[in-house]
């Protein structure tokens, strides 16, 4: 599995399409080498404050958005 270190800059639109959530952000992605043997590899996305929060907003109301969609008997 190839493991990645993801610097997001900024936050440019999202939206929501047949199920997905779609961002578009700027970010530099580079080969994050493992350096602890036993550690399982994963992937690492680093952010700002402000910009988690500006993420945790545009999620909250795409997520509001399409809970308001669904039928009563789906809530």
């Amino acid at each position: 599995m190839k493991t990645f270190h993801i610097e997001l800059q900024r936050i440019k639109a999202m939206h929501d399409a047949h199920g997905l959530v779609h961002t578009r952000v700027d970010a530099t992605v580079q080969t994050l080498q493992s350096r602890d043997e036993d550690a399982a590899p994963s992937t690492v996305l680093s952010m700002t404050v402000e910009n988690a929060r500006v993420l945790l907003l545009l999620l909250k109301k795409q997520l509001a958005e399409v809970d308001s969609r669904k039928a009563r008997s789906q809530r």
